[in-house]
């Protein structure tokens, strides 16, 4: 098994991380599924930007948190290393700032029976990234490959600022994506028929 495993020990009530932990598998499309007949909740796509799969549970205090992706030939790749970094980077920072939300401070004296203020995860900053990519993407469709790369983690960044206040910037950031990706594509597939064709 290959999974990052984090234990975070938080010492807060079961209802701020519930919340918390809810507000992230939302803002960042987790829905529950199934690993290898193991619930998880799992998020992405089987195409561009893969899929991740999440574990958690809150017990005497302490988050026990699993993350990993799904790798090749359906085994498990934590989120170190150099393969598939540009799917494990993003994972893994949302994650950090998952950690970081949930050990912010909370009033004392605080009804947990009430609404608390608290802080959550922010994607606003994915978004802004999926716009890039997706810019990016569409001015570099003469480079296919390097347009298809700035595609795939653009889609991926899009798909975690859709949840944020900047939604509209992350589906625009989206939608260039798909469309660099497929003007790249047809270029290039051009490119090869031309070649061939002058060779004939």
């Amino acid at each position: 098994m290959a999974r990052f495993v984090k234990d975070l020990v938080l010492n807060k009530p079961e209802e701020f991380v519930t919340f918390v932990m809810n507000d992230y598998l939302q803002k960042n499309q987790f829905s529950m599924s199934d690993w290898k007949g193991e619930p998880a909740y799992r998020a992405g796509d089987a195409m561009l930007e893969g899929y991740k799969y999440l574990n958690w549970s809150y017990v005497n205090g302490t988050l026990h948190l699993e993350a990993w992706l799904k790798g090749t030939a359906g085994k498990e790749w934590d989120l170190d290393g150099f393969v598939a970094v540009a799917q494990k980077k993003p994972y893994k920072t949302s994650l950090e700032q998952l950690f970081t939300a949930l050990q912010q401070d909370i009033p004392e004296g605080q009804d947990v029976t009430q609404a608390v203020p608290v802080k959550t995860v922010d994607n606003t900053g994915a978004a802004t990234a999926g716009l890039v990519l997706g810019i990016l993407s569409v001015l570099f469709v003469w480079s296919p490959i390097i347009s298809i790369l700035l595609a795939a983690v653009g889609i991926s960044r899009a798909r975690m600022g859709i949840g944020s206040s900047k939604a509209g910037m992350a589906k625009a950031g989206k939608i260039l994506c798909i469309i660099g990706a497929i003007v790249a594509v047809i270029l290039w597939i051009l490119n090869i028929v031309l070649t061939v064709g002058m060779l004939v």
